[in-house]
């Protein structure tokens, strides 16, 4: 027999990236940052903005574990929460009841959070686009979820098949969020700018007439390649 969890448990004191590191990554392309990570850190495709109008964002993650259809650690993490920031929802991805909705976005807007992400669902719509707050979730749900918990608050979770702990960096378009982990954010920069350089070459030489990039070629006319006929 065990003893019942705390309903919440919360570590309110973890490193964080730098304010200049995150403010770097603004406006970055998910799709370049993901490049300069070696092609991974992307949650999982299901995990799209909600609003297209409203989905620039890149912050620090303020991460907390829900569980399937409570949000109580919701309301732990906008505690402790800082302007800037980014709540990171983990639900273990259930798909039965909302995790947020409009007041608690406008809650996480009045505190100057710069978004929030889950891969759970979200609930009022009309409500959400009048806040104005960046949301990315896996869809929507007029459910709502209880407050019981247990839940955790800045502890590492996992979401759209991605682990992220509290501090990493979170960054989103509207293809979606990459995650960039805190200790490597300024090596990720480095190797950023590298990527936007070659994929700007790439679209000059694109626009010039380019049909196939040289390294294909060099595969298509190599013994790499076996043609039947």
């Amino acid at each position: 027999m065990i003893e019942d969890p705390p309903l919440l448990t919360i570590r309110r004191r973890f490193e964080r990236a730098h304010a200049d590191v995150v403010a770097a990554f603004a406006g970055a392309a998910v799709s370049q940052v993901v490049d300069a990570m070696g092609g991974r850190g992307a949650l999982d495709h299901r995990i799209k903005p909600l609003l297209p109008s409203a989905t620039a964002v890149a912050g620090v993650a303020v991460t907390c574990n829900c569980g399937p259809a409570d949000n109580l650690a919701v309301f732990g993490a906008l505690d402790i929460a800082r302007a800037g920031d980014v709540i990171v929802a983990a639900t273990e991805a259930f798909t039965g009841t909302a995790v947020v909705g409009d007041l608690v976005l406008a809650m996480a807007r009045n505190k100057g959070l710069v978004g929030v992400v889950t891969d759970g669902l979200v609930r009022d719509v009309v409500g959400i686009e009048a806040v104005g707050l960046p949301v990315y979730c896996a869809g929507v749900i007029a459910n709502s979820p209880a407050r019981n918990g247990p839940g955790t608050v800045g502890f590492p979770a996992v979401l759209g098949g991605v682990a992220i702990a509290p501090g990493d960096i979170v960054v989103g378009d509207r293809e979606g969020i990459a995650v960039v982990p805190r200790l490597e954010a300024k090596a990720v920069l480095s190797r950023l700018e590298s990527v936007r350089s070659a994929e700007r070459a790439l679209e000059a030489k694109v626009r010039e007439g380019l049909d196939m990039p040289d390294f294909a070629k060099a595969v298509l006319s190599s013994d790499k390649t076996r043609y039947l006929d």
